[in-house]
């Protein structure tokens, strides 16, 4: 349980580190206003829709661990969607249209999309099924509208750790470059994760197929 635990605050560090989940925004807000209170707001409304997007991806899941006795299956489709959004990913390289054509100022709704859009709450999945994996063994015969509702706070709990771990990686970056450094020097030293995350995907999901076929 420590171990998934770490897995979502480690998977919440990676997301904030890649620029690909918005810190870069928070960094031009705050040089476009000049007021102390422009990087913690961008900040946090990055946070916000990444946030809405964790939730929006496990809830259903949520649901689905309803059906107990289905869980192994459940566990193994939900890492071979992992799986296909990674290949997807690798395969079209382009980045999503729609997130340019968002007003830099919705930073809330640019997340969210940016997230959906790169499979950052799927990373989650094969964590959050194994985290109420082990919870459903511990409940032993609880009655379902239980397990649900236990389920669904650890959703919200998964999500919130995670988005934190996200923020204060993703924060310190931006704050080291807005104080110090500049967007001079991030536009000489940026760093494309693309195709390390493609592929960070298809290990996660891989990785849970064969941890639920081996018991685990």
């Amino acid at each position: 349980m420590a171990a998934l635990w770490w897995a979502v605050i480690v998977s919440g560090i990676y997301h904030g580190v890649n620029p690909g989940m918005g810190w870069p925004l928070a960094v031009s807000a705050a040089l476009m206003e000049p007021k102390r209170a422009a990087l913690p707001k961008a900040l946090a409304m990055l946070a916000l829709g990444h946030f809405l997007a964790m939730i929006g991806i496990l809830l259903p899941f949520t649901l689905l661990i309803f059906l107990v006795e289905w869980d192994r299956e459940i566990r193994i489709g939900a890492g071979l969607l992992v799986m296909a959004m990674g290949l997807y990913l690798l395969i079209n390289r382009r980045h999503p249209k729609i997130l340019a054509r968002i007003h830099p100022a919705r930073l809330v709704l640019w997340s969210f999309l940016a997230a959906m859009a790169h499979g950052a709450g799927l990373m989650l999945v094969p964590i959050y099924l194994g985290i109420c994996a082990v919870g459903a063994q511990d409940a032993g015969h609880a009655a379902a509208g239980d397990l649900m509702a236990g389920n669904v706070g650890t959703a919200f709990a998964v999500a919130a750790a995670h988005t934190l771990a996200m923020t204060a990686a993703g924060g310190v970056i931006a704050i080291v470059i807005y104080l110090w450094l500049g967007l001079k020097f991030l536009s000489k030293t940026w760093f494309n994760l693309d195709l390390v995350w493609a592929v960070s995907l298809v290990i996660v999901g891989g990785f849970s197929i064969f941890s639920t076929i081996v018991g685990h």
